[in-house]
């Protein structure tokens, strides 16, 4: 996965990415995200850590070939810099992005508490939670266990995906990537940015007791935006806490705050997605 979110640097700001085989058919939007961030941060100063991304999805990008980003160099000042990113594919613009990166400096400090919700020994992974549907539904299962090499999910109040019952718009899942990674921030920025696009549009689906397996469900991402607050490690547990405030016109938002262990928060998400029953 490391290797596939680092783009090949053809040009000093052209990159090439290749895709995750997921065999969804079109690109994980995480994975649009994350490669774009990563091509803006190898043309920025190392000393410039990004801390705020903005993105909109255009158009379902295809997983079976490889894409272009094309980095404009919009500002470079003393102490931060902007990034523009197009993800192009086959002359297509299919995802676009702006980063601002900025050198690291003190300042004031506050945060809001972490909530009060149960760590994640003992729970059950997103995987363990999908071979239950194998026989039942393989698409479905095979989505869920997309990434259970790479990174372990588990969520701490699932619904069941076949028979959903209507819950608040809120719910909270643990990420952490396996294994032991490089000391490297800006690697960790862009795992963050890739799991940050996991589970937001479901949480606005709880209260209408909808899930991604609801026959006629479409649900994709429409815009995506991170800010980066504080250091964190993505080999270390990593809480997502999400809630829906609204949801209208066949979209719904969804913020998410990112919580160490230790209840430092080191990120903040909102996306914007569209939710439509087709019957």
């Amino acid at each position: 996965m490391i290797s596939i979110l680092e783009p090949e640097r053809i040009e000093p700001d052209l990159f090439r990415g290749r895709s995750l085989d997921l065999k969804w058919g079109y690109v994980f939007g995480g994975q649009l995200v994350a490669q774009a961030l990563a091509a803006a941060g190898q043309t920025v100063p190392e000393d410039q850590a990004a801390h705020s991304v903005h993105g909109h999805f255009l158009q379902a990008g295809d997983e079976r070939k490889p894409i272009t980003y094309r980095v404009e160099r919009i500002r470079d000042g003393k102490s931060f810099a902007t990034r523009r990113v197009d993800s192009i594919q086959e002359g297509r613009t299919v995802f676009t992005l702006t980063a601002s990166f900025q050198r690291e400096e003190s300042g004031f400090e506050h945060q809001e508490p972490m909530p009060q919700i149960p760590g994640p020994d003992g729970l059950l992974s997103q995987t363990q939670m999908a071979r239950k549907y194998m026989d039942r539904m393989p698409d479905v299962a095979r989505d869920q266990m997309s990434f259970e090499h790479a990174i372990d999910i588990r969520p701490v109040d699932p619904v069941d995906m076949l028979h959903p019952v209507a819950k608040p718009p809120v719910r909270s899942v643990w990420y952490r990537a396996f294994g032991t990674l490089p000391h490297c921030p800006a690697l960790h920025r862009v795992l963050l940015a890739f799991v940050s696009d996991l589970n937001l549009l479901t949480t606005a689906m709880r209260p209408h007791a909808l899930t991604s397996a609801t026959p006629g469900m479409q649900s994709t991402s429409l815009d995506h935006a991170i800010w980066f607050h504080r250091s964190f490690r993505m080999d270390d547990w990593l809480l997502c806490a999400m809630d829906s405030p609204t949801a209208s016109s066949a979209r719904g938002l969804t913020h998410g705050r990112f919580f160490t262990r230790d209840g430092r928060l080191v990120a903040s998400v909102v996306q914007q997605g569209l939710i439509r029953l087709r019957i």
